[in-house]
């Protein structure tokens, strides 16, 4: 089952330091695939979505402090079913920054006729070079989801899981990682996820197998 993951996500679980809280910043499980290619909140996952997540709960080693989702149900399910992997007891909290609008998008009605217009890809890419309006920029969405993350973490060696969307967690990793430009190659698999953890003043990550780090000013 854990074969449809992204092939670097367990290795990058498993490389994880022991003495701070690590958050782990996913978007949702396999859903199925709407006819019009574009995912409305009401697309559920699929049987196979709720399998997958299952067997990573059973691979999280980890204690779960925290849950935290998007109020979309996939993404709620995606939650519980690692939940119920790992045996974890947990109450799921609904956050506002896991969906858009949300941390990036501010008017979805400036934004919308041009996602659907664009794709997720080539919107991606606008919005990376600063040409979207009714947005906040990457590096504002960005600052936002790190005070979210900052500021639930738990104790040294739990996680932190926090279960979001594809277009969030894109615009998350590319702008932390400086690029204005991506492909196909680089959008998030079903399942995938970057680790995020704190240390003084920088904030590092992995995200497919790569560790990276970087110095942020105050997030409180």
């Amino acid at each position: 089952m854990l074969d449809a993951l992204h092939p670097e996500l367990l290795d990058g679980f498993e490389s994880l330091p022991d003495d701070v809280p690590v958050a782990f910043l996913t978007r949702h499980s396999i859903r199925e695939q709407p006819q019009n290619g574009f995912a409305s909140y009401d697309v559920p996952l699929t049987q196979e979505g709720v399998d997958l997540a299952v067997a990573l709960g059973r691979h999280i080693s980890r204690p779960v402090h925290r849950v935290f989702s998007s109020p979309v149900q996939r993404c709620i399910d995606t939650a519980q079913a690692l939940l119920d992997g790992q045996g974890a007891n947990v109450d799921i909290e609904k956050a506002g920054h896991l969906v858009e609008p949300g941390s990036y998008v501010q008017d979805i009605e400036k934004v919308a006729g041009l996602f659907f217009k664009l794709g997720p890809v080539d919107f991606a890419n606008k919005h990376l070079r600063g040409e979207v309006r009714g947005v906040l920029s990457p590096e504002e969405g960005t600052r936002q989801i790190l005070q979210h993350l900052k500021s639930t973490q738990g104790p040294a060696n739990s996680l932190n899981l926090h279960v979001t969307h594809d277009t969030i967690l894109a615009a998350f990793v590319y702008s932390l990682l400086g690029m204005s430009e991506i492909e196909e190659t680089h959008w998030p698999w079903m399942m995938e996820g970057a680790y995020v953890w704190f240390r003084d003043k920088s904030v590092h990550w992995v995200w497919r197998g790569n560790h990276y780090q970087t110095e942020i000013f105050s997030l409180d």
